[in-house]
């Protein structure tokens, strides 16, 4: 699927989400929206997920608890009642840790859990430009965390910020490295771009 794919009606156009979303380039307008950074602090690879390491990664995620439903910490994986779709306000931001410490925005995502989407009548993932959105489910016989500490859910990420070989609904991007992020520093602040 290529960004020259059209919408379904009712759906904003790539523009539309581009436009809708390029203040928070600036990952300090976005936590004045409602935005967290994942408390667990992780810039998410390929491997994580027992993934080929040539698929790349996702980068940090920052959502809004609110958008997702997420009422409680993980307990013990991270779940929540939320079935937001809309990417002209997407619930989860994606970034890319650069070497000065600031963060670049690469990507939005939407994300529903399962449970809450099949109780809201829904007996298929969502889609978009009529493409379904992944499936996450963790595998407990693997090492890997196939869901991310996430209860089963649907996600969906639009790589309007970074171009990705893979596909612009790719999970994953090979472009992108988590090789400048600091688990253990404090939360950074983006350079308004």
């Amino acid at each position: 699927m290529d960004a020259s794919s059209f919408p379904a009606p009712g759906e904003p156009s790539l523009a539309e989400i581009r436009h809708a979303t390029e203040r928070f380039r600036n990952v300090n307008v976005a936590l004045a929206e409602g935005y967290i950074r994942d408390p667990a602090n992780m810039c998410e690879t390929a491997e994580m997920t027992g993934q080929p390491q040539k698929l790349g990664a996702m980068g940090l995620h920052y959502f809004r608890p609110d958008m997702l439903g997420i009422t409680a910490p993980p307990n013990p994986r991270v779940d929540g009642t939320g079935t937001h779709t809309d990417f002209g306000k997407p619930a989860v931001l994606v970034y890319e840790p650069q070497a000065d410490g600031s963060l670049e925005l690469i990507a939005v995502e939407n994300l529903v859990f399962a449970k809450a989407w099949k109780e809201a009548g829904h007996d298929a993932p969502p889609s978009f430009y009529g493409v379904p959105w992944d499936t996450m489910i963790d595998d407990p016989t693997t090492p890997a965390d196939e869901a991310h500490n996430f209860e089963p859910h649907h996600d969906r990420h639009v790589w309007l910020y970074r171009e990705n070989p893979n596909g612009i609904f790719a999970q994953f991007n090979p472009r992108v490295t988590c090789e400048h992020h600091n688990s253990g520093a404090s939360h950074q602040h983006a350079s308004g771009q």
